[in-house]
């Protein structure tokens, strides 16, 4: 089932031991800057390009990067672009509610 979001959208692919989502950001959009306490994610480019705020770095994304997350780093997934941006996030560790998000900047007043 497909969420939306103010940025986007995202869709659970597979929800246990670990959580894989598809996560789609419209162009000129990003998400919250924003850490997680209990998941390391991966996240995959599949469709597009963009950029990703990673602790003091700014990554520049394009099909086939794969970027690794650590617990408690600030984060954030931009698209700069007029396309889509299209990622697969593995989330592991041990907890995946959305609840587990601590924002410090956002875009939708969300923080």
């Amino acid at each position: 089932m497909i969420e939306n979001r103010p940025w986007g959208w995202y869709e659970v692919l597979h929800d246990g031991a670990y959580k894989v989502k598809r996560i789609r950001v419209e162009p000129h959009k990003r998400l919250s800057l924003q850490s997680h306490r209990f998941r390391r994610e991966l996240w995959h480019v599949i469709e597009g390009a963009g950029a990703a705020v990673r602790g003091d770095e700014t990554v520049r994304l394009v099909v086939g990067t794969t970027l690794v997350i650590e617990p408690e780093q600030k984060h954030r997934l931009i698209n700069d672009t007029d396309a889509g941006l299209e990622i697969v996030e593995i989330q592991t560790g041990s907890y995946f509610g959305e609840d587990d998000i601590v924002r410090y900047e956002d875009d939708f007043r969300r923080a």
